[in-house]
């Protein structure tokens, strides 16, 4: 299962309480302070790991409490500091305020991380005449996970445009295939090998008009091709699902502008899809006399046409 958006809430530890004690012997009857400070409590870190790919570990765990610190004793013994929580999340993982809604970090490289609730202070012993305090309370905060996927790669199309397919024939990504439409149902990565050089590729479920605004669940698929650096464009060319190539190609460059300008205006390949069935051949005829740009002529089925199309993804990249 693929899961991208999460709710959390997160607690740090509280401070340990400071001690109050005084030494005393024969010597010593009106007591030397000697309380040590109490520990700090766990804050609790959020890092990115490059070994996860979905926030599904967080499906039945939202949770996530810190320990407190230990509380401080005779002898000026400071009490022990709690070991940080931390928290793994996938490498692209957006960590977002639930109240002010503010983005706190995005955590785009593997490792990196961040302080999402500070353990409290441990309180002051009595020692050197210091008042003696308890330990101060740990950080809480309701949290959004919002995942959106790294790749170098993102493909784009109507549903059924063969994007599964071609994928598959291109990377190691082994996504389910069917004749049907929204077969792909959540984002698939792959790694395509050129020889030279490795890209990442980004298959996300298919496109319909109204995704911007959450028609089809768009709005959600979209997020995760708004960090690529190429769009792979496919388009059937043999009119399968009896609409016209063009006016496919045109609404989906108006949902691009409607989620993100910056969308628009990254690099685009143009694949003309389905090569193999009769009648695309006219229909690219028909397509190269309105969209006057570069296109890539495949069949994601037969493999024809794909060591073209891969360079010039490449080469784009």
């Amino acid at each position: 299962m693929f899961i991208d958006t999460v709710k959390i809430n997160v607690k740090a530890g509280n401070g340990g309480k400071g001690c109050k004690s005084f030494y005393r012997d024969k010597y010593q009857r009106k007591g030397i302070p000697d309380g040590g400070s109490g520990g700090d409590g766990a804050s609790v870190v959020i890092r990115a790991d490059r070994n996860l790919s979905t926030l599904l570990d967080f499906q039945y765990n939202r949770h996530f409490n810190g320990q407190n610190g230990s509380h401080g004793s005779g002898k000026n013994q400071k009490g022990r500091d709690a070991q940080n929580l931390i928290i793994r999340v996938p490498c692209g993982t957006v960590i977002k305020d639930l109240a002010s809604g503010c983005i706190l970090r995005d955590l785009e490289n593997d490792q990196e991380e961040f302080v999402v609730a500070k353990g409290g202070l441990g309180g002051n012993g009595n020692y050197r005449n210091k008042e003696v305090t308890d330990g101060q309370p740990g950080q809480e905060r309701d949290l959004i996970l919002d995942l959106k996927l790294i790749a170098d790669v993102g493909i784009i199309g109507f549903p059924n445009a063969g994007k599964s397919t071609l994928i598959t024939a291109i990377s190691n990504a082994r996504p389910e295939i069917a004749s049907y439409p929204f077969t792909t149902k959540f984002p698939v990565l792959g790694s395509v090998n050129t020889g030279s050089n490795k890209f990442i590729i980004a298959d996300i479920p298919g496109l319909i008009e109204g995704s911007s605004s959450g028609k089809g669940l768009g709005d959600k698929f979209l997020r995760h091709i708004e960090r690529t650096k190429v769009l792979l464009h496919v388009i059937d060319m043999a009119a399968v699902e009896g609409r016209d190539p063009v006016e496919d190609y045109k609404k989906i460059i108006v949902e691009l502008k409607k989620h993100s300008p910056l969308l628009n205006k990254k690099p685009q390949v143009i694949a003309a899809n389905k090569m193999d069935i009769a009648g695309s051949d006219e229909n690219l005829k028909k397509f190269r006399r309105k969209i006057k740009k570069k296109i890539y002529p495949i069949s994601a089925l037969e493999k024809t046409g794909l060591k073209e199309l891969i360079e010039a993804i490449n080469e784009k990249l």
